[in-house]
C-alpha cells in the first residue's frame, strides 16, 4: 500500500525552519562578557593612563567605574574585584591614576575625572550607557570614588587632563569600600597615618596633613557633601585598624544630614579588605544598589 505525504505550504515550512533555528541561537544570558585591556584615556606629562573595560553582552549596560586602592602609592587596575558585575548586566571600567611617586594631590582626582569624561565620550563606541554611570573603589580608591562623586561642580578638582572637556564627570551613584573621607578629622584620630613623613596621606598631599590643612580639607569628601550629591553605598569593617570605621560613620551621617540617600553596611569583625566584601550578602547588596539607582 502506498501512502502520500501531506504537502506543506511553503510559508508554513519556512516558519517551522525559522522556529527551529531560533531555538538553537545563544541567549543573552549564554553570551560571554568581553574584556578590553589597556585603553589609554590620557597621558599627563607623558605618563600613560589606561583602563580595562569589562563589557556585558547586554547592550546599553549601566557602567561602574572602579578605582583601585593601595594607599595612593601602589595598586593596579589589573585587580578588579567587581568584574563579576558583567554577569548582572553591568559594564565595568577599571582605571589607573598617577600614584604619589608621579604626582601629588589633586593629580589623582584629575585623572579619575578624566577617565569618566573619556568613558562618556566613548560610550557609543563600546556599547555601554552614557547616562547611567556609578563610581566605586576600595581604600584609597574608595576615597577617590567618594571625592569624585561629591565634587561634580568643583572646578578646582576637575582639571583638564585628557581633554573631553565637553563631557561631564558627574556620576549617578557612589560605592565606597572602607575609604578615608576626612583627613582633617583623621589627623586627630590617626596622626601616624597623616602627619608622619612618608605616611600615605603625607605623600598624597605633598606634606603632613596638619601643615597642608587647605589641601587636606579639599581632598576630603565629607567637606564637599551637598544636597545634589548622588546616592551612596558604604561598606566598612568594624575591626578595620587601617582606616577607622569612624571615617565612614561620619561620612554617612553627613549624607543623612544633607537629606541624601545613603546605605551603610557595617561588616562585623571585618578588617581592611578581603574577599568578604565582594561575596555573599555584600555582592547581593551591591547589585541591588546599582539596579535601584542605575536602571
Amino acid at each position: 500500500m502506498t501512502f502520500a505525504l501531506p504537502r506543506l505550504r511553503p510559508c508554513r515550512c519556512l516558519l517551522t525552519i525559522a522556529i527551529v533555528c531560533v531555538a538553537f541561537l545563544p541567549s543573552a544570558a549564554d553570551a560571554e562578557a568581553t574584556k578590553i585591556k589597556d585603553l589609554e584615556f590620557a597621558s599627563p606629562d607623558g605618563h600613560s593612563l589606561k583602563l580595562d573595560l569589562y563589557l556585558s553582552p547586554q547592550p546599553d549596560s549601566p557602567l561602574l567605574v572602579w578605582i583601585h586602592g593601595g594607599g595612593w602609592r601602589a595598586g593596579s587596575k589589573a585587580r578588579c574585584p567587581v568584574s563579576w558585575l558583567t554577569d548582572e548586566g553591568f559594564a565595568v571600567a577599571s582605571i589607573s591614576y598617577r600614584l604619589t611617586d608621579k604626582g601629588t594631590f589633586p593629580d589623582q582626582i584629575h585623572d579619575c575625572k578624566a577617565a569618566v569624561r573619556w568613558l562618556r565620550a566613548n560610550a557609543d563606541k563600546y556599547g555601554y550607557s552614557v547616562d547611567r554611570i556609578a563610581v566605586g573603589g576600595s581604600s584609597a580608591g574608595g576615597h577617590l570614588a567618594a571625592l569624585l562623586g561629591t565634587t561634580g561642580d568643583v572646578k578646582a578638582l576637575e582639571g583638564n587632563v585628557g581633554g573631553n572637556e565637553d563631557q561631564s564627570s558627574r556620576v549617578d551613584a557612589i560605592v565606597d569600600f572602607f575609604g578615608p573621607t576626612d583627613f582633617v578629622h583623621r589627623t586627630k584620630t590617626q596622626p601616624h597615618k597623616t602627619t608622619e613623613k612618608g605616611s600615605p596621606v603625607s605623600l598624597l598631599l605633598g606634606g603632613p596633613a596638619d601643615k597642608k590643612v587647605k589641601a587636606a580639607k579639599l581632598a576630603s569628601p565629607i567637606h564637599h557633601v551637598s544636597a545634589d550629591d548622588p546616592p551612596l553605598l558604604i561598606f566598612h569593617g568594624t575591626d578595620d585598624t587601617t582606616v577607622l570605621i569612624a571615617q565612614s560613620d561620619r561620612f554617612a551621617e553627613a549624607y543623612r544630614k544633607a537629606g541624601l540617600s545613603v546605605r551603610y553596611e557595617k561588616l562585623d569583625g571585618a578588617k581592611h579588605g578581603g574577599a568578604v566584601f565582594y561575596s555573599g550578602e555584600q555582592r547581593k547588596t551591591l547589585t541591588e544598589f546599582l539596579n535601584k539607582h542605575l536602571r
